[in-house]
């Protein structure tokens, strides 16, 4: 006997069609997957990240850092190189500027540990537990990462000076991104190192569900602290390192003159104006009832 069209529909759909409670469901299901989400599981997620970094061994975190202060190199290196092979134009700069994400590329897509991610991660788990041992374990993980960053930027620097892998020519262009780098009085360089470890942390906060996005979120924060000269304390390093090893600035110049400024205002960027208004904005109310 044949099958009617509507029972044969049935039968190969495998089962009664979906109720719309069903339906509702389905499409609510839908609806969070596709959702951005919430603060609380951004948070959350850098949480769980702050805590594993917290705990490495301190062996791991300085091979992490220097592997970072050298690969941060690469941003000076980018940006010199297409300076020198760019036509001298207004709009040299703009298009310049676009190597100076290199060396952040490597960095994050790489996991080294750089300082001025570590003013976002590591204190999230602070500011749930604001203890003596979780503040002396920040301390160590901030020292540790720091002074193989800078090590690593040094190392660099004494590289592309002393070694014949550039043509004087790049090197000349090295010189003036560190010129440009120095340019400017401790307070400025400060106020700069603010806003670069600002958006340096803002770009930890985005990372964790950027997903496909991630080499563009990292590309064009990197690029906007590039092309505005905010002071980042790594990436600069390497520019008055190079400068002060070719002799054309003294070392306590590129110490006191950039690197101790800029370290303060990324400190300050990333901890009081990322860390400390995100953790308030996720934590405020939940004690409250």
């Amino acid at each position: 006997m044949k099958q009617p069209p509507a029972q044969f529909a049935q039968a190969a759909a495998g089962g009664p069609p979906p109720t719309p409670q069903q339906k509702e469901a389905k499409e609510e299901r839908e609806a969070q997957e596709r959702s951005a989400p919430s603060g609380k599981i951004i948070y959350k997620a850098i949480v769980a990240e702050g805590t594993e970094e917290l705990e490495r061994p301190s062996v791991a975190l300085f091979w992490s850092g220097l592997a970072a202060g050298l690969s941060m190199s690469f941003s000076m290196i980018a940006e010199g190189l297409l300076m020198h092979y760019l036509p001298d134009a207004t709009w040299q700069p703009l298009v310049a500027s676009l190597g100076y994400s290199l060396g952040f590329l490597i960095v994050i897509l790489g996991r080294q540990q750089l300082f001025t991610e570590n003013t976002l991660t590591p204190i999230l788990p602070l500011l749930q537990e604001p203890t003596w041992a979780c503040l002396r374990n920040v301390g160590r993980l901030w020292g540790i990462v720091l002074f193989a960053n800078l090590l690593g930027a040094l190392m660099v620097a004494l590289t592309i000076v002393y070694l014949p892998a550039f043509e004087p020519e790049v090197k000349a262009e090295f010189a003036h991104i560190g010129h440009t780098a120095l340019r400017h009085d401790f307070w400025t360089t400060l106020v700069r190192g603010v806003f670069a470890g600002w958006m340096i942390a803002l770009m930890v906060w985005l990372l964790p569900f950027a997903e496909q996005g991630r080499l563009w979120v990292i590309i064009f924060v990197t690029y906007i602290v590039g092309v505005a000269h905010f002071s980042h304390v790594i990436a600069g390093s390497v520019e008055v390192f190079t400068l002060a090893a070719m002799g054309q600035a003294g070392w306590g110049e590129a110490l006191g003159g950039f690197v101790v400024p800029a370290l303060l205002g990324n400190i300050i960027g990333g901890l009081a104006l990322v860390a400390a208004l995100n953790h308030a904005q996720i934590t405020a109310g939940e004690d409250e009832g």
